[in-house]
């Protein structure tokens, strides 16, 4: 079976976005990959780590939004049995999916 070439716009539609990624500096790339966990909904595992600190909340059914320019995560998490919300800084929040 021969596999189908790629359509034009798709390619140029990829290169668009590699030229534009390889553009921005490190901070923006962070800030553009930040800005995408702002409008996913579903299962997440947070977890905040400073030196021996580490707390870790589920978000079910949930979603996990930032403000870059603020500096934090924010997301509403069942703690003891209560939803609580919780904001934490960006720079050593880690969010990993739940499948």
């Amino acid at each position: 079976m021969k596999a189908t070439p790629p359509r034009p716009a798709r390619v140029a539609l990829l290169a668009a976005v590699a030229v534009v990624a390889a553009g921005c500096s490190e901070e923006t790339q962070n800030r553009i990959s930040r800005l995408g966990v702002t409008w996913l909904e579903g299962d997440y595992r947070v977890t905040f780590a400073e030196g021996s600190h580490l707390r870790t909340w589920e978000v079910r059914g949930g979603k996990v939004t930032t403000e870059p320019d603020k500096g934090y995560y924010y997301f509403w998490a069942k703690v003891d049995g209560r939803n609580v919300y919780v904001q934490t800084p960006i720079a050593r929040t880690y969010i990993e999916e739940i499948r």
